[in-house]
């Protein structure tokens, strides 16, 4: 089955927040928005019909999740990620950021330090502020454009004991690298060897691109597992992140308890009613879908990278090995982050993430969200480029 990708949907009178928050965030209402993490692509047809279904139904009460949500995840993760999992590690969450203030409150205390990787994606730095904790930062390196793990500082960072627990970004956003099963393994090493708790974001786990890989880090051993809680869902795959319908892994007994507790405490179980039912309907019949979104994802990747090194040399990008987000350095223009965020709003009419809300590590960086159709992307990169003539930057 064909998917058109390319067709540009009218996302006005939904209450977009890419869209109806353009003007409190850029400050006018009509930039090409580049930046909030959701596509504007349909959704896969299957989905769509499930929801039609569902929705044809006129009572809309309480429901509970049935054994076809676990179900239908066990098998995603086996068929998709080799991950073979039982159902009784599943519980949900309405939400990965909500996943991860749970863990934050059901495994520390406050003035409890939790190592995270700047530049990450922003809710890693509320999630531990806005709960009393210390952010421990375990900076990434740059290498040429390639993002490492500074292995050493982790090391020392983890050694601390007043540091409990590592919140993990893999697939990472907004660098877009993919850990290998080395880099996995080391973290892992490290974190069990001074007791801290891995909490891996996995939510762009389905988006893997150019043939590379992803590997969730509890598949890796038991052990590892046993020192893991996983956050995933189907929200980025499928662009259904509106139904709040996400789900954690976990095989430890004990830090599965202690999560359904705080999940309870906080009356955070129920879900909508809308949210198994499209996340059964993707799983089981989504794959086509996704992977035809993937080779479209790379072909924006790849006319993004070819305009850059043709058209526009001041900017320097590394393709992603994962997600459909971009992580663009613009340092060689020269400005500060100020005018850099002005010449692409005001001049060039393009609404991009500010690389400073990922952290001090993203100054002089923006992220840039490709899951549009193309020409949306081209036209984007146009008025770039006319902007840059007019700045003198070409």
């Amino acid at each position: 089955m064909k998917f058109n990708f390319d067709e540009i949907i009218d996302r006005n009178g939904t209450d977009a927040y890419k869209l109806e928050l353009r003007e409190k965030t850029f400050g006018k209402s009509d930039v090409i928005p580049l930046w909030v993490a959701d596509m504007d692509f349909a959704a896969p047809p299957a989905v769509v019909e499930a929801i039609q279904k569902r929705a044809s139904h006129p009572v809309f009460g309480y429901t509970v999740r049935t054994r076809k949500f676990n179900d239908a995840i066990v098998n995603w993760l086996k068929t998709r990620h080799n991950w073979e999992i039982r159902s009784s590690w599943i519980e949900f969450s309405p939400g990965v950021v909500t996943g991860l203030a749970l863990t934050v409150l059901a495994y520390t205390k406050p003035g409890d330090g939790i190592i995270i990787q700047p530049p990450v994606y922003p809710p890693f730095f509320s999630v531990v502020k806005d709960n009393s904790r210390r952010m421990v930062f375990n900076t990434l390196t740059n290498e040429n454009g390639r993002y490492e793990i500074d292995f050493k500082e982790l090391e020392e960072l983890a050694s601390d004991p007043q540091n409990k627990m590592m919140i993990l970004s893999s697939p990472h956003n907004p660098v877009g690298r993919l850990w290998t099963k080395d880099e996995l393994m080391r973290i892992a090493d490290i974190c069990i060897k001074n007791d801290v708790l891995i909490i891996s974001d996995e939510i762009h786990s389905d988006l893997a691109l150019y043939d590379n890989v992803h590997i969730p880090i509890a598949s890796l051993d038991n052990g590892i597992a046993n020192n893991c809680i996983t956050f995933m869902a189907p929200s980025k795959t499928f662009n259904i992140a509106g139904f709040s319908t996400s789900y954690m892994v976990c095989s430890n007994r004990e830090l599965m308890i202690k999560y359904k507790r705080t999940l309870n405490r906080l009356h955070l179980y129920t879900g909508n009613l809308f949210g198994g039912v499209i996340l059964e309907s993707a799983y089981s019949e989504g794959a086509g879908w996704l992977d035809s979104l993937k080779t479209y994802l790379e072909g924006n990747t790849d006319l993004v990278y070819d305009f850059i090194k043709e058209r526009l040399p001041f900017i320097e990008m590394v393709k992603p090995e994962a997600t459909y987000l971009l992580w663009l350095d613009f340092r060689k223009t020269g400005f500060d982050q100020k005018k850099l965020v002005s010449f692409l709003v005001n001049d060039a009419n393009v609404g991009m993430n500010d690389g400073l809300m990922f952290g001090e590590a993203g100054r002089g960086f923006m992220r840039m969200n490709i899951g549009s159709p193309r020409s949306v992307i081209q036209k984007a990169l146009e008025n770039i480029e006319n902007a840059s003539i007019k700045a003198g930057l070409k």
